[in-house]
């Protein structure tokens, strides 16, 4: 099955994914996010379910060449945080 659905929350460790049906607790599920040219990709589990709002899942298995990627997009976040601020 597959499912479009917007990530938040986004960390080097998991995500939140908004969806109006989430999945039970303990479901595996493959994470793909992409964003412009980038793709990041992860085996992950659903820890949390909200009905109706979402569902926070961890990620347990993320391929090498897809860390970078994630981190990438964290660090420009990170500085777009803290040129507002600063």
């Amino acid at each position: 099955m597959r499912i479009a659905t917007r990530v938040s929350e986004l960390s080097l460790h998991g995500c939140y994914l908004d969806m109006m049906n989430p999945f039970p607790v303990g479901t595996f599920v493959l994470v793909k996010i992409s964003a412009g040219d980038a793709f990041f990709e992860a085996k992950s589990k659903i820890v949390y379910s909200q009905a109706n709002m979402g569902a926070g899942v961890v990620f347990l298995e993320t391929e090498p060449e897809f860390q970078p990627v994630l981190e990438r997009w964290l660090d420009e976040v990170g500085k777009g945080t803290q040129n507002r601020v600063g």
